[in-house]
């Protein structure tokens, strides 16, 4: 039986109809189902193909327990009290990236954790390609993985949340890593240790897990083929060796940190994880150095803005959660010859600020619906009311020396279309100055 006689007029309902879920339907659709496609917003008007029937607004559980199976998009929880029924009347959930695992014949890379993960993601395509590799790179960055069935690559490298962790149960990666685990969508997850779950789904069915020694939470429930990367220096697995600034493999130089593109700390790490995975996935030696030495990151991460005066403005928009916060101000509080003034705020999803160790930021300015909470965890802090605010104050402020940094430990959604808007408002400030 062919995949394709699979789905040919099996009735499946598309929950969640943005850019994942739309992807769905027009796979859907070329392998001959029938598509209902559902969203919780009474308001949308999706682009969808001829014959899709649609129904927007409260989840119908009546509709749900008819079809076949749900597809259902990664921003709506499992515990929505309609897929909760369908389920229990014994209709699968699943998500896109479960139905492209069923689907897929290409060798798989799959990278999730709470911070990093599009910047490996993007590093390990890059050293994949400098090999001359052709790769199709997706997932929860750029193209939804439905659409990479079509691309004929080499390797699939993945972004992966736990959001679509949590329905996928047979992708079974060459190689998967866990970068890190901190308290990130507490207003999803019951618990930090239920977030770290559905991240460890991740590991199910690899041929070889990389994960961080210094992050137990990384760590793969199950023995396999697996290696650790870290700041330390270990005989197996992977290194740094602080004497000699070098990134070193089975206690053997691989590449001298200072001459790659990515700087501080958290990016140490992000640096031997994206090569464990790409030499793993039949990257050349000469490729992964040549793409870690170039590749100098992504806009909103860690991005320089301007240095004027001797004041740099570093945007760190996709710092959503205290994890990349703590990571940006841990790595980049080593390279400022004067302050360190943080902009903060946002929603912070239910996270405990308290955790933010915040003894490295000399000011603090917050803003956005959680100001006030981070504001109460530092002596030197003060509110505004916007971007622009924020960074008149901050220029104010700052002198010769000294660094501005943007790293917000909130998601931008009470303020903002998107982190990316967020960055740009910070962006556009700095310019105006």
């Amino acid at each position: 039986m062919t995949k394709t006689m699979m789905l040919k007029n099996k009735r499946v309902a598309v929950v969640g109809l943005g850019l994942t879920g739309l992807s769905c339907v027009r796979f859907l659709h070329q392998q001959g189902a029938q598509v209902l496609a559902m969203d919780t917003r009474a308001h949308l008007t999706p682009e969808l193909p001829a014959g899709t029937d649609v129904q927007l607004g409260p989840l119908d559980a009546q509709s749900l327990v008819s079809v076949d199976f749900i597809l259902l998009s990664p921003g709506l929880p499992l515990s929505e009290p309609a897929l909760v029924s369908a389920r229990q009347a014994g209709v699968a959930i699943l998500g896109d990236i479960e139905l492209f695992a069923r689907f897929n014949k290409t060798p798989v890379v799959a990278i999730t954790g709470s911070n990093g993960k599009s910047t490996v993601t993007r590093l390990v395509t890059q050293m994949l390609k400098a090999s001359g590799r052709k790769v199709a790179e997706g997932g929860n960055i750029g193209r939804p993985a439905l659409e990479l069935l079509e691309d004929n690559a080499d390797v699939v490298v993945l972004e992966l949340s736990s959001f679509q962790l949590e329905t996928t149960d047979s992708l079974a990666p060459l190689a998967a890593t866990i970068l890190n685990i901190s308290a990130d969508h507490m207003d999803r997850y019951s618990s930090l240790e239920d977030y770290a779950a559905a991240k460890q789904r991740i590991y199910v069915g690899a041929k070889h897990c990389f994960y961080n020694r210094e992050d137990r939470l990384t760590w793969p429930e199950r023995p396999n083929r697996q290696q650790s990367f870290g700041l330390s220096a270990p005989e197996t697995g992977w290194g740094y060796d602080p004497s000699h600034d070098m990134i070193i493999h089975n206690s053997k130089p691989l590449l001298e940190f200072g001459v790659c593109g990515l700087v501080g700390q958290h990016n140490l790490l992000n640096i031997q994880a994206a090569a464990a995975l790409s030499l793993t996935a039949g990257a050349s030696l000469e490729g992964v150095v040549e793409a870690a030495t170039h590749f100098t990151g992504l806009p909103h991460r860690c991005e320089l803005v301007r240095r004027t005066q001797g004041i740099s403005w570093i945007n760190d928009s996709k710092g959503t959660n205290i994890g990349a916060t703590q990571a940006a101000i841990d790595g980049l509080a080593p390279q400022v010859a004067g302050r360190l003034i943080l902009i903060a705020g946002g929603d912070g999803k239910g996270a405990d600020f308290s955790t933010l160790d915040l003894s490295r930021v000399q000011v603090l300015i917050c803003l956005g619906k959680d100001g006030q909470r981070i504001a109460e965890q530092h002596d030197s802090a003060q509110l505004v009311a916007d971007m622009n605010e924020a960074v008149f104050q901050a220029s104010r402020i700052a002198k010769d020396g000294d660094m501005v940094l943007l790293s917000p430990a909130c998601a931008s959604l009470d303020m903002y279309a998107n982190y990316q808007a967020r960055g740009q408002a910070f962006v556009d400030a700095v310019e105006a100055l």
